[in-house]
C-alpha cells in the first residue's frame, strides 16, 4: 500500500478481553468512527448477552452495525460486509479513522478477504431447514452436507447451526456447493476500499484469567437480568429456538432453561462452557491471523493512539 493510503483499525480479540473498553479509550482521544464486528449485537432487544454497550455509551459514541436487524430475522455475512464497507467510506470521507472492534472472526475474515457472490438468503427455505433441524438435529443436517458438500463438511463444526444452514440454502438455492463460491477470487479491503490495514488482536498471556473473566461476566449478566431478557423474547411469537439469534451462545442455553430442559445452575455451568469454547475458536483463529498481539486492551489502546498520532 502506498503511505498516503488511509488507516482502517482492525481490533480483535477473544470474548471478555475488553476489547469494547479500550475501542471506547480510543474514541474519548482520537477521532475515530466505530464499527461493531458482533454476530449478535447487529440485533435489536439482544443487549444483556451480547455485552451490548449501554445506551449512554452509545450516544457518546455511536457504533455503526448495532441494533440494524431484528431477531427474528436472519443477519449474513454479506449484508455484514456490504454495511461495513459503507460504514467505512463514509468514515473516510469524513476525515475521520474507521475502527472495527468485536470478536466475530468470520465477520472480520469476510470483510478483510471480500466475500463471493452467494444467493441472497431466502427466509422461506431457512425455516424449513430450522424445522428439520428442531426435529433432527444440526448433526443430521451435517452429515447430509457430508453428502453433498464433503469439503464444506469438513471445515464447519457439526453444531454450527448458521454455518450449515447456509450451505444447505446455497446449494438448493444455486445448485453448486458453498465450497465452489468460497473457491472465486474476490477482492480484498484493501482495494474495496483504498485503505490500509491495521490488525491488531488482544491475545491474553494468561487463559485462567481469561475464563475467569468470562465468569464474572456472566455474573453481571445474570445480575442484570439476562433471563428475563430472554424471557421477553420467547414472548414474540415470531421467534423460535432455530432462529440464528437465538442461538447466540446465552440466549440458546438460557431459552432452554425456560422451556424447561434443564435447571438454574446447569444453565449457568453451560452458558460458562460454550463461551469458553468461543474464546477457545476465537484464539484458535487468531493464532493463524497477521496481526500485531497485544496482551490486554490498555496495550492496544496504547499502540491505536499512537500508530494515529503518527499518521495525522
Amino acid at each position: 500500500m502506498q503511505e498516503s493510503a488511509p488507516l482502517v483499525v482492525l481490533l480483535m480479540g477473544p470474548t471478555a478481553t475488553g476489547k469494547t473498553d479500550a475501542a471506547l479509550g480510543i474514541a474519548d482521544r482520537a477521532d475515530v468512527a466505530l464499527v461493531s464486528v458482533d454476530s449478535a449485537m447487529v440485533y435489536r432487544r439482544m443487549d444483556i448477552g451480547t455485552a451490548k454497550p449501554s445506551p449512554e455509551v452509545l450516544r457518546r459514541h455511536p457504533h455503526a452495525l448495532v441494533d440494524v436487524a431484528d431477531p427474528a430475522q436472519s443477519y449474513s455475512v454479506a449484508q455484514f460486509v456490504a454495511a461495513a464497507d459503507a460504514a467505512v467510506r463514509a468514515a473516510l470521507r469524513a476525515g475521520r479513522t474507521p475502527l472495527l472492534v468485536g470478536g466475530s472472526m468470520l465477520y472480520f475474515r469476510a470483510f478483510r478477504d471480500g466475500i463471493n457472490a452467494m444467493p441472497s438468503a431466502d427466509p422461506a427455505l431457512r425455516e424449513r431447514i430450522g424445522r428439520r433441524a428442531a426435529s433432527a438435529g444440526w448433526p443430521a443436517l451435517h452429515r447430509q452436507l457430508e453428502c453433498e458438500d464433503p469439503a464444506a463438511a469438513a471445515r464447519i463444526d457439526p453444531r454450527n447451526g448458521t454455518r450449515i444452514q447456509r450451505a444447505l440454502e446455497v446449494l438448493a438455492l444455486s445448485g453448486r456447493s458453498i465450497t465452489d463460491f468460497w473457491a472465486e477470487a474476490t477482492t480484498p479491503a484493501s482495494e474495496r476500499l483504498g485503505c490500509e490495514l491495521l490488525q491488531l488482536a488482544i491475545v491474553p498471556e494468561d487463559r485462567a484469567l481469561l475464563h475467569r473473566r468470562i465468569g464474572a461476566r456472566l455474573d453481571a449478566m445474570l445480575r442484570r437480568g439476562l433471563v428475563e431478557e430472554v424471557r421477553l423474547l420467547r414472548d414474540d411469537p415470531r421467534l423460535n429456538a432455530e432462529l440464528p439469534s437465538m442461538r447466540s451462545v446465552g440466549y440458546a442455553q438460557v431459552w432452554r432453561h425456560l422451556a424447561g430442559d434443564y435447571g438454574h445452575a446447569e444453565m449457568v455451568q453451560r452458558i460458562a462452557a460454550a463461551t469458553r469454547q468461543v474464546a477457545k475458536r476465537q484464539l484458535s483463529w487468531l493464532g493463524r491471523w497477521p496481526a500485531t498481539r497485544l496482551a490486554d486492551a490498555d496495550s492496544a489502546a496504547s499502540h491505536v493512539l499512537q500508530k494515529l498520532d503518527r499518521n495525522p
